[in-house]
């Protein structure tokens, strides 16, 4: 069950809505975000019939989010605070929450590719504006850059749902519904 208090206010919730479910790389487990409690679970499959569930608080209004290249880190919207949060899915830790500058962050699963001058970085649109943000995602090789939001610049207009690209591609797409 997803019901519960909330992460900050310590207020019931009787009917959070999960916002995103996807497994880890790392460990037998599915990773859930519980859009109002603010919390993310991460739930071992290993025994069904016992499950095993731990709890992260992180930000509310948790939505969509995707993984970064290495797999590792979860990286995830709370779009109503305008905020992402990353969870070290090795670990099973929080890592950080950063604002992303921009208003109703929405990255879909986000776009992981190698910046000339940051290294590797995840990618969000956002739907409140015509902003992407990028999140430095390599505390190994580029530790200074880690978890930061490293640049924003504007797409060719809000309200944008998804962010995409391609290994192959010298390209960021995004979509852009709000754009005349």
């Amino acid at each position: 069950s997803t019901r519960g208090m909330t992460y900050d206010e310590q207020e019931y919730h009787p009917e959070p809505r999960v916002a995103a479910i996807l497994a880890s790389h790392y460990r037998p487990e599915f990773i859930v975000n519980v859009k109002e409690t603010g919390k993310i679970l991460l739930v071992d499959y290993t025994d069904l019939d016992n499950l095993k569930t731990t709890e992260i608080s992180a930000e509310r209004f948790l939505h969509d989010g995707g993984l970064d290249g290495s797999h590792r880190y979860f990286i995830t919207a709370a779009n109503a605070r305008n905020k992402l949060v990353v969870i070290d899915t090795k670990e099973g830790k929080l890592v950080a929450i950063e604002d992303t500058g921009g208003q109703t962050p929405h990255p879909g699963r986000g776009a992981n590719f190698v910046h000339p001058t940051f290294g590797p970085v995840w990618a969000t649109s956002h739907m409140g504006d015509d902003s992407v943000a990028l999140i430095g995602t390599d505390p190994e090789g580029h530790p200074d850059n880690a978890w930061k939001i490293l640049d924003s610049f504007p797409a060719l207009g809000g309200g944008s749902l998804f962010i995409k690209t391609h290994p192959n591609s010298q390209y960021l797409y995004v979509d852009a519904t709000l754009n005349p």
